[in-house]
């Protein structure tokens, strides 16, 4: 693997992000804090790949079953939000980002406002792997993939989609790879990553 920093692409998305703060949500009460990783592999060309994962079926969780980034909410012992993001991908995903990885920065925080949801501020955190490993799925996560950011990015990946939300289909703009339909809070941190690259 090609060192991470030293990848052409990686190092722009560094660049850009370096000694910027990321724009900050309102803390109106109330809210939960989380966090997600948008966990980056160099490719031997000049892409690099994105880990997405597919979360498992559970009752009572609101993004059951969708496409979306390694990541939970703040616990009691973390830190900061960096370190919610490093400790739920080594839980869901068995990485350890600060061993074998890098945190370049963090994307501007998303609040979603939707009453089905729970009041919850999502801080994004961009990583770039150093050193390969293998993944290791807990029972939160049903599937993972890496997937090619110029696939994600493409003029065609962009769609206007239906998805089914509790028990009625609603359109909504997604990026399409394959199987993965992404929408949602995992479409808006992407859409803040795509950005960066463009």
């Amino acid at each position: 693997m090609p060192s991470a920093i030293a990848h052409p692409l990686i190092a722009r998305i560094a660049a850009a992000l370096a000694g910027r703060e990321s724009a900050r949500a309102e803390r109106d009460e109330p809210f939960m804090e989380a966090a997600v990783a948008l966990i980056l592999r160099p490719r031997a060309d000049a892409d690099c790949d994105l880990l997405l994962i597919r979360r498992a079926l559970r009752e009572g969780d609101p993004w059951s079953g969708q496409i979306a980034l390694p990541g939970g909410r703040l616990a009691a012992d973390d830190v900061s939000l960096e370190d919610t993001a490093v400790r739920e991908a080594h839980e869901e995903v068995g990485l350890d980002l600060r061993a074998d990885g890098r945190v370049l920065g963090a994307l501007a925080e998303l609040r979603p406002r939707t009453p089905v949801l729970p009041p919850i501020i999502v801080r994004p955190y961009v990583v770039a792997l150093e050193r390969a490993r293998a993944p290791v799925l807990n029972h939160e996560v049903a599937e993972l993939r890496w997937v090619a950011l110029g696939a994600l990015f493409g003029p065609t990946a962009r769609q206007r989609t239906s998805v089914h939300i509790r028990d009625r289909d609603v359109t909504v703009d997604a990026i399409r790879h394959e199987d993965f339909v992404i929408w949602g809070m995992t479409e808006r941190i992407l859409c803040g990553l795509e950005a960066l690259v463009r």
